[in-house]
Order: C-alpha cells, then structure tokens, then sequence
C-alpha cells in the first residue's frame, strides 16, 4: 500500500520546513505499525520568492517538487499532483500545519475500518489550541446560510436546528459524519479521486474543498470527521504573504460554490447569494470597525457638547422643538468628521490634536453661518458659542490625554505626537544604521513596525530587533493591514524603476513615501520625480519657503505675538523674578519674533550657519529644542533642521508649540 501526501506552499518556508518534519516522523510512525507502507511527498510550489523550492531540495531531497512558474491557485497547484501521483490514499494538507506522529496511521485505520468512507479529515486545532470550527462543516443551504447570517448559530450553537453550519451541535471529541471538511486537511481515496476527477479550477483560492466535498457525496462516498487524531493549524499565512484580498475571494467563492451546486430555482439562488455578500459586508465592516472608533468618539462627543451647552445657558435640555434634533444631532458631528477625515485626522494623522482644533473652529463657523440663514434653526446664538467652546476642550482633550498618557502612567514627558507607523524598504549595511537614526528622532515621532526585503528570503528574520514582515510583492497588504503612514527606502537596495513601480501601484494614496539617500544625510519626501535619460532625478521641495506657507506662518507669528506682547510683556516685572528677568525669559523674544527677526518655531539660531536660509528664521522652540531624547550631534541637528524645512506646516507648528507647552508645564512641577 502507499499513500501520498501532496502540499501546496506559496512564500511559507519556515512553516513548510516544520510541516515536512512533522510528515516524516508520521510516516516513520506509520510504517512501524504496517510494514510494507510506502510513502510519496509532492510539494507544488506557486511561484514563491522566499527559496522554499530550494530548501525542499536541500533539507528534504526524497520529497518531489514541482515548481510553478506563476501563482497557479489551490486547486490546479493540487491537481497537478493528483495527476502524478500513485498512492492508494492521497493527503492534501496546507503547508502552515504541524502533525503528530500517529495522524497518518489513524486515517488510514479510519479508511480500512469502514469502506464506505471516501473522504476523511481530522481533528484541527487553532495556535491557541481551540478547535478550528472549519473542520467539520454543513452545505450553506437556505436554512444553514440564515442561521448563519443571522447570528442563531453563534446564539445557540448547541442545538441541532441553529447549529448545523460548523456542526457545533456535535461533539468535536467523537468521530461521525459530516457533509464537509476543511481544505487544509483532506484524505481521499484513489478510487474515489478516478472516480469524480480532482478540484474544481474555478476556484482559485477556497470554496474548492466544498465542492469536491459536495461532488463525493453526491457521488454516494462518505465523508467523515475523525477526532481521534489533530493537527495545528495556523491558518492563513500563504494569503498573509499575498496581495489577495481573502474576504473578497472567500465570499466570491461561495456564490461560486452555490450558483453550480445549489438549487436550479432563481430564487433560492438569489436568496443565497444576497445572504453570501451580506455576510461578506458584515466581514469588511468589522475590519473597518478598529479605523472608525475616532469617529465615533467624537460623534458622542460632539452631542454632549450640545448637550451641556443647553444645560448651562437654558438650565435644562432638549429645550429646542422636537423637529430641530435629528439635523441638531446629525449635522454637525458630520461636519466635524468630515473635515477631520479629509485633512487625514483618522488616517494619516491620527489622534492629530491641532487638526481637531482646526476642525472644530471651521465647524462652528459653519454651524454659525448655517443658523443665520436657517431662521428655523436659529434659537440661540449663546448656546452656540458655548457649544463651539466645549467641543473645543473635549475633542481635542481627549486625543491629548490618549497622547499624555496613552503609554506609560504618569506625567512628567509622556506627551508623545502622533507616531509615525513605519516600514523600512531594504536590507543591506544601511538598513541598521537607518534604524538607529529613525530612533533618536522625536519621541516616538517614527514608530518602526517592521522591513519589507526584496525577496521573501528573510522573513521572520530580525534586523536590530524589528522583524522582516514581508516583501515587495505584498507591500501594498501589509501597508493597509498594518496601518502604515510612511514608508521608508534604504538606500542601494531597489532600483529606482522598483521604487516608482512599488509608490505607483499603491493602493493607499495616504501614505508618505520617502527616500533616504546614500549620503543617510536627509529623508527625502514628497517631491517631484522626472525621468531624465532613464536617470531619476529628485527635486527636494522645502515646504517652508513656498509663499502660502511663510505667509500662514507670518500671520500666525504676528497674531500670537500681539496677544502675548498685550498680555503678559507689560507685567514681566510681577510675573519674574529679578534673577530671572536678568537670565533673559521667553518672552524677551516676543518683539523680536513681531518685527520678523525670530519665529516662534524654527531651529535653533545657532544650528542655522551662514548659508542656512532655507532652513527658515531661528525659532523660540522647534523640533530640536524639545528633543528630550538624549544628546544630538551636528549631524542629528541638521537632520532635524531639514526634516522641518521640508515638512513645514501650520499643523506642524502648532504641534511643537503644544508639545514645548506640556515640556514646560511638567519640568516645572
């Protein structure tokens, strides 16, 4: 007798590594307790990048591979085997599985004990040693998709009626017989395979293993569940290594998987196929569900803003008529969340405290403007302007206190501006030293999340404690899953025609893309690309120089500086201390900053030198005088001094004054 086992692999090495040993020693198992046991191992290989095929030939040389030129899909990557192989029983099973040692012995006892039986899976355990429902599985006819959909077989799993879409009526300890089980781990025999022919190459990825579970029952064979052997399962690592987007082909899948095999009645068909792409809505709003919590929030807040306002200029609420509340209640946290959405509050920028200030003044002017012109809602002036200063303290108070204290308790210096979630692009010599700069910028200001190598070569590695998360081919996924907000290319590792194919394909237009040049002197950003003679050339944009910018910033400095120079300059001699007036204050600078000589952010005068006018006018404070982790050389403070050259903005000022503010505040208590 022989049995074969047959594993599709795309860029999983490490866990197909872990997979074949765990293979061997079943089979060595196996072959103890039947003499004469033969065994083939076929690893179909789907164009992996991460040298799984040549691992296969050097740590595994009797297993065969079969290497692909092109992502082939599940089910024809399988077929291929299937048509070369010999065994009197065939094992597909995924590559990201661990097997024990009896597994192989115990299935075909399964198969020897009851000839009626033509498919058979096994127990399979999640990481966390949970069972993985997908083992053992009922048909999504009408019935078992509403119950599902509905939310009944998660309410009342227990039960027969509710419970038949993962048969968890059952218990998951016996063994009996089910309607499916899970492509990661089936076990067929040979003349059931000769018998109904292999998967279905309609489906690319899931939705296969139904089918053909569908085909061999209707064929007469049994399917069955065997509990008395398991393996671990972790489930989606292969699609984690992709760019393929699993709720899309998962639920594509099962509209395929009805539209052949469920009923002829348009109306079922129709019935179903509404419940599929019901539950695959449900599926992408829960993915969302993580991104609109901010938004949430500020709705909530926003109302009891309202609220409060009401309260304290009318002495009680929900004063206004009753036809006014749903736009009272609507209207303005739309607004608020729109513009907080649009400067990329949400997204880019989250938990922006100055973009939420910005985004509150604009909405109550609107709201003002709105009610002027809207008779029927203008009931009273002053409850707008308390709820103006309310939201004021609360939608922005709330992002300062996550940010005070989102990370460690306490106060003194946990005052953190957003973090920059990061990926570097690139490993070679630079790549360490990259990281080393990226971690003494401002604290927390770039949040390393991981590497993308060119390859997939190195994944799972470590460079300097940040591991290798993916690669080129997948970039855009692992950007989105992981919420990145700037990407970062090392310099000599991706020609610049792989750097502008990968910024080109982006799916998210979000995100920062930069580029760190061999010199490791600047990071450069969004600037403009020309192609000249196949040579790209970058034209470094100092955003602190353009017109619209240095006017903002001039107003600002104007603005600020009379309201300072009124109220605090005339009352230094009360407010300081003869000591500390003659040590020189703050304030000092304030006419110099009104007569245009000084800003109230820019770099350090002394760091600016002679030639250093693109840099800006020496600043009160700055991204290097609030540096607070630890010394900076000349090469960290010019560094920073380019960095806030380039980036300049309004938003960005009023997070250094803010972030100077609670420094001040807490080294003085």
């Amino acid at each position: 007798m022989r049995c074969s086992v047959i594993i599709v692999n795309y860029n999983v090495k490490d866990f197909l590594a872990q997979a074949l040993r765990t293979i061997r020693k079943s089979f060595a198992y196996a072959q103890q307790r039947r003499p004469g046991l033969e065994s083939e191992i076929f690893v179909v290989d789907n164009a992996s990048e991460d040298g799984s095929v040549e691992m296969v030939q050097s740590q595994f040389p009797e297993v065969i591979t079969i290497a692909n030129k092109q992502n082939a899909g599940f089910a024809r990557a399988n077929n291929i085997a299937l048509s070369r192989s010999t065994g009197d029983y065939i094992l597909l099973i995924n590559p990201d599985t661990l097997m024990q040692e009896d597994t192989i012995d115990v299935m075909l006892s399964a198969f020897e004990n009851d000839p009626s039986i033509g498919m058979a899976g096994c127990k399979i355990l999640n990481p966390d040693g949970t069972l993985q429902l997908a083992c053992r599985r009922g048909f999504p006819t009408p019935w078992v998709a509403f119950t599902k959909i509905s939310g009944l077989s998660s309410l009342f799993p227990q039960t027969k009626l509710f419970g038949k879409y993962n048969v968890t009526f059952r218990d998951p300890d016996k063994s009996y017989e089910v309607d499916a089980i899970s492509g990661s781990f089936m076990m067929i025999r040979r003349t059931v395979f000769e018998q109904i022919g292999g998967l279905d190459e309609t489906f690319f990825m899931y939705g296969e293993d139904l089918d053909w579970c569908y085909r061999i029952q209707q064929s007469g064979w049994k399917i069955f569940y065997i509990a008395d052997t398991q393996i671990i399962h972790y489930k989606g690592e292969s699609t984690r290594r992709s760019n393929i987007d699993e709720i899309r082909t998962f639920y594509k899948a099962m509209s395929v998987f009805v539209e052949k095999n469920i009923s002829q009645s348009p109306f079922i068909k129709g019935l179903l196929n509404a419940t599929i792409w019901m539950r695959a809505l449900f599926a992408w709003t829960g993915r969302s569900v993580q991104g609109a919590v901010p938004a949430l929030v500020d709705f909530l807040l926003l109302n009891i803003s309202l609220v409060l306002a009401e309260y304290i200029w009318l002495g009680h609420i929900f004063h206004f008529p009753g036809y006014a509340y749903p736009a009272i209640v609507i209207v303005p946290p739309l607004i608020l969340i729109g513009i907080i959405g649009f400067t990329g509050g949400y997204s880019k920028h989250r938990l922006s405290v100055s973009r939420s200030i910005v985004a509150v003044v604009v909405t109550v002017i609107l709201i003002s403007a709105i009610t002027f012109f809207a008779k029927d809602f203008a009931f009273s002036r002053m409850v707008v302007i308390i709820f103006g200063a309310l939201s004021l303290l609360l939608i922005p108070g709330w992002r300062l206190l996550v940010r005070l204290f989102g990370r460690v308790p306490g106060l003194g210096g946990m005052f953190k501006l957003s973090p920059k979630r990061t990926l570097i692009v690139g490993i070679n010599p630079f790549t360490s030293e990259i990281i080393k700069k990226l971690r003494k910028r401002i604290q927390d200001s770039y949040q390393i999340v991981g590497i993308i190598d060119a390859s997939r070569h190195r994944i799972g590695e470590e460079v300097n404690g940040i591991p290798v998360i993916g690669s080129i081919t997948n970039i855009d996924k692992v950007v989105s899953e992981q919420q990145i907000s700037d990407v970062i290319f090392a310099p000599d590792t991706l020609s610049y025609g792989e750097i502008l194919s990968v910024i080109s394909q982006s799916n998210d237009r979000s995100v920062n893309y930069k580029l760190i040049p061999t010199d490791m002197e600047v990071v450069i950003g969004k600037g403009t690309i020309d192609q000249l003679d196949e040579v790209p050339l970058i034209e470094i944009e100092y955003r602190i120089n353009r017109p619209f910018n240095r006017f903002i910033k001039r107003i600002v400095d104007v603005g600020l500086g009379i309201i300072l120079l009124i109220s605090i300059y005339p009352f230094r001699t009360l407010l300081f201390t003869r000591k500390r007036r003659e040590d020189g204050h703050w304030s000092d600078s304030i006419p110099r900053i009104i007569s245009g000589s000084m800003s109230f952010v820019g770099p350090p005068a002394h760091t600016i030198g002679e030639n250093g006018a693109f840099l800006g006018k020496p600043g009160l404070t700055g991204l290097v005088q609030i540096q607070q982790s630890g010394e900076l050389d000349a090469s960290d403070i010019y560094n920073y001094n380019v960095y806030y050259a380039k980036n300049q903005s309004f938003f960005m000022d009023v997070e250094i004054l803010l972030k100077n503010f609670i420094i001040q505040l807490t080294s003085n208590k």
